[in-house]
């Protein structure tokens, strides 16, 4: 009966515990960087991003960029994506306005 408790609650308590943990959820926090919004910080210069190979030939590497979010800059990830036939990307940029800087979200763009 000892050994039942030393080995048996023990990892009963730890599969009770996470089973309680997995049903955990993360909600983003609201407020976040709405499209077109002016914010007054500059963003901090690109990082540098390590390309690897492209999944399937003919791919496109969409790169990264700085969001706002939670009231600061943040960066994305850039990723491979299938090229869109017609199209080209258009990266986002920031475009300083005024005293403050806004982002002008990365799209496709039909060939002219």
């Amino acid at each position: 009966m000892n050994t039942l408790r030393r080995f048996v609650l023990p990892l009963a308590a730890a599969a009770l515990a996470s089973l309680s943990l997995s049903a955990c959820v993360v909600v983003p926090a609201r407020g976040g960087y709405a499209a077109g919004e002016v914010v007054m910080v500059a963003p901090p210069a690109p990082q540098v991003e390590v390309v690897g190979v492209a999944p399937a030939p003919g791919y496109l590497w969409l790169g990264g960029y700085w969001g706002w979010v939670g009231g600061r800059h943040v960066w994305v990830g850039g990723h491979w994506e299938a090229p869109r036939p017609g199209y080209h990307w258009v990266a986002h940029q920031w475009h300083q306005e005024g005293g403050g800087w806004r982002l002008a979200p990365g799209h496709w763009e039909q060939h002219r």
